[in-house]
């Protein structure tokens, strides 16, 4: 295919531009190879991203091995583990978006010819995947793997969610503070994204099913052996695809998204995947919806035993075979015969791969759980559309109840309450004003449900929400309910005491509530008012429904 980077050095007139290149290290006999960007999102800030300095160092290596010439940027890079339950929590999806516009203006700035692109978190994987696609150039995605689980004395596989619950411990006397203050210093051993099966690694397995990735970079641990060869590969990668002409859009097509959704039910994979490959599906021009996911669920059964959801870290999973045993598991209802970023097709990558450990990746006629690991639910509180993980559910009486509301409007007011004692067993906690426009930013609800869990009200207590959750989360969550409440969803008609009932099973979500009564309340509904400044003034303004992943209307015109 044509070089793109012709466009800064070609044309006799371009002498300014040669001269530039000459300053970043381009010699004149370099000038007709193909320049690849190294788009990386290394911080000091986020433990998923440490590693990835060096690790875009092995990129470019084997970018010059195979005759390009790699030129390296940054991204950005939120740590939602640190952003939650604060203000920063709502500005993390948003940044997803803005990452993918940052790193569309660098790759048609510049005129890159293709790009590596090196992620580890939720919303920055996504979003270079999403920047990959709309540009459409020959993209290799290296994915930075999983930390290790931790271990303190009789606590083994710590992750992330594990501390959040141990929180809810201290407050019911089960822990004491200087306990968990010890359990903090050795849970998290080293770099990677958070060791369970959360949003950043449900990303980065799902990244790998779509053959975006080398075979086997979604499980293998960030502090793995074999890593820094995979980093070097990928430059190798990038430069056959530029060979062949090999764009995203050629990779990712609808066969391969369906891969993905049923990787994903396989996996146990976070909420938040919902969001991400509505988002993904949209930017590769395919039109997908929450009833797929749904269809989905019901015939790829839940296989893999992985916190949250089951007992064990990724890496233990990619100690039993990773990715490629688990496809080899349900290559029945999987499409083989696709490109991938490998050269090979998919069914050559998961070729010979076999499953190492029953306990963690268990068969189909042996399943965790019969369905998918992902439910949508629809009914008078969702006319739209909610997401729940099933798998989640540690107490099976939960996966369906009937009980009072107890209405909040944001999280904060909703801890609050939970710490006081003041949500009672049966109750249905209701967090709304909370979506993408209503956050503004679709806050994760991660800091209450994990509150819940430690205290046990999880047993006893439903929660809904037009936010979303952590891939971490446990319990009876339901999130993602459109329309949201700022728009006006039933969801902002709720009061305290009125009756809901959920049914997961059977994807019911409903406010038992006369259309009467609902009437008169929304005719004295006034949404609330806010004052937003900068990018969440613009995300509230532009942000689509949940139910269509949250992107941003596109805005057409003069």
């Amino acid at each position: 295919m044509p070089f793109r980077s012709r466009d800064l050095h070609e044309p006799l007139e371009r002498t300014a531009h040669r001269a530039l290149l000459h300053v970043v290290g381009v010699s004149h006999a370099d000038l007709g190879k193909p320049l690849v960007a190294i788009v990386n999102s290394w911080t000091e800030v986020v433990p998923g991203h440490i590693h990835l300095r060096a690790l875009g160092e092995l990129v470019k290596q084997g970018v010059r091995e195979a005759g390009g010439i790699p030129m390296e940027f940054d991204t950005i890079a939120l740590c939602d583990g640190m952003a939650q339950g604060h203000v920063g929590m709502s500005f993390s999806l948003p940044s997803r978006e803005a990452i993918a516009d940052t790193v569309e203006i660098m790759l048609e700035g510049h005129r890159f010819d293709a790009a590596v692109m090196l992620s580890s978190c939720d919303k920055i994987e996504p979003a270079h995947l999403m920047a990959a696609l709309r540009i459409n150039i020959p993209t290799v995605m290296l994915t930075g793997g999983p930390m290790e689980g931790g271990r303190y004395k009789e606590h083994t596989e710590i992750t992330l969610s594990t501390l959040r619950e141990l929180a809810g411990q201290v407050k019911i006397g089960k822990l004491t503070r200087e306990e968990l203050t010890e359990i903090e210093m050795a849970a998290l051993p080293g770099p990677g994204s958070c060791s369970m099966m959360g949003t950043a690694n449900t990303m980065g397995c799902l990244i790998e099913a779509l053959g975006m990735s080398p075979t086997g970079c979604g499980t293998m641990l960030a502090v793995d052996p074999r890593r820094p060869a995979l980093a070097r590969e990928a430059g190798r990668l990038v430069m056959e695809c530029l060979r062949r002409g090999l764009t995203p859009r050629q990779v990712v097509t609808r066969p391969a998204i369906e891969n993905a959704l049923a990787v994903d039910m396989a996996l146990g994979g976070s909420t938040n995947s919902v969001l991400h490959l509505l988002a993904i599906a949209h930017e590769a021009g395919i039109s997908l919806t929450l009833d797929e996911f749904d269809a989905t669920a019901r015939r790829v059964p839940h296989l893999c035993n992985v916190k949250p959801s089951g007992k064990y870290s990724v890496g233990r999973l990619d100690e039993a075979g990773g990715l490629p045993a688990l496809m080899q598991e349900i290559r029945e209802v999987l499409h083989l015969d696709l490109p991938t970023v490998t050269g090979r097709t998919l069914r050559e990558n998961i070729a010979g791969a076999t499953v190492t450990n029953r306990e963690i990746i268990r068969p189909l006629t042996d399943p965790l759980f019969p369905q998918g690991s992902l439910a949508v639910l629809r009914g008078s509180l969702a006319p739209d559309g909610a997401v729940a993980k099933q798998t989640g559910v540690r107490f099976k009486n939960m996966l369906a109840h009937r009980g009072p509301a107890r209405v909040f409007e944001n999280m904060e007011e909703a801890v609050r309450a939970v710490m006081g004692d003041a949500v009672k067993p049966g109750d249905i906690v209701v967090v709304r004003y909370e979506g993408p426009k209503g956050g503004p930013g679709m806050r994760e609800m991660h800091q209450i449900t994990s509150i819940m869990v430690g205290m046990g009200l999880d047993e006893h207590c439903g929660l809904v929400t037009d936010g979303r959750f952590s891939g971490s989360t446990r319990g009876p969550c339901i999130g993602h309910i459109s329309p949201e409440a700022a728009e006006g969803g039933p969801i902002a008609l709720v009061q305290d005491g009125d009756l809901i009932a959920y049914d997961i099973p059977n994807r019911c979500l409903d406010l038992l509530v006369t259309a009467e009564e609902l009437a008169r309340r929304r005719a004295a509904w006034m949404p609330p008012k806010r004052e937003l400044r900068g990018i969440l003034a613009r995300y509230a303004r532009l942000a689509e429904s949940a139910s269509k992943g949250a992107i941003l209307r596109e805005v057409t015109g003069g």
